[in-house]
């Protein structure tokens, strides 16, 4: 069995809605209403690549789960730093795959020059919020009843996670297009690697 981690493509789009639908039709994890198509994925993962990484992982050349990053909001001041999200397909799960994606995603967001990671999480989600305690964020405080979708309000946790040192006067981060090519960039992104699991050795 083959598993690795790379970087996601337009061609990966139908792979990448089929992973995301459950989250948006079937439960309140995403707060989109409608799942979108093959062709939508393909966008967005054109569109946050010009500055960020989207990363797939594989199994035997399936895509089984993917992570990526965003700007955490748009003014300059915030530009070191970036939200992010992980999803796993439900039938590779206790896999190790979002430790394993988040690991090779924080390693290429420290190449790029980012300091810090934010992630949202509606409430409850209890294996949501134990994968991200594991993989260092900490709680900053919930935004009550914020989101209204299947007949209810839901609450949304938020958390934070430092990628590297808050160091004075810092370089504007790098754009995907200029350090995708360097060894650091390409060795951060097998660094999560070691945490994938095969079936077999799943407990």
């Amino acid at each position: 069995m083959t598993m690795l981690i790379r970087l996601a493509a337009p061609a990966d789009g139908a792979a990448l809605a089929d992973i995301y639908r459950p989250a948006v039709t079937e439960s309140v994890i995403s707060f989109e209403l409608e799942a979108p198509d093959a062709a939508e994925m393909a966008r967005r993962v054109a569109r946050i690549m010009e500055r960020m990484p989207w990363l797939v992982c594989e199994r035997d050349g399936e895509v089984i789960g993917y992570a990526y990053a965003s700007p955490h909001r748009e003014r300059a001041a915030y530009q070191w730093s970036v939200a992010v999200s992980a999803y796993v397909h439900r039938d590779a799960r206790r896999l190790g795959v979002g430790r394993a994606l988040y690991t090779s995603l924080f390693a290429a967001l420290v190449v790029q020059g980012y300091r810090n990671a934010y992630a949202g999480i509606t409430l409850p989600n209890p294996a949501s919020v134990g994968l991200h305690s594991a993989v260092g964020f900490t709680p900053v405080g919930v935004y009550r009843e914020v989101g209204y979708k299947h007949g209810a309000w839901h609450d949304v946790a938020w958390f934070e996670r430092a990628l590297a040192p808050h160091d004075p006067d810092p370089a504007p981060p790098r754009s995907l297009r200029d350090c995708r090519s360097d060894a650091a960039f390409r060795a951060a992104l097998g660094a999560g690697v070691a945490h994938l699991r095969s079936p077999a050795t799943s407990p």
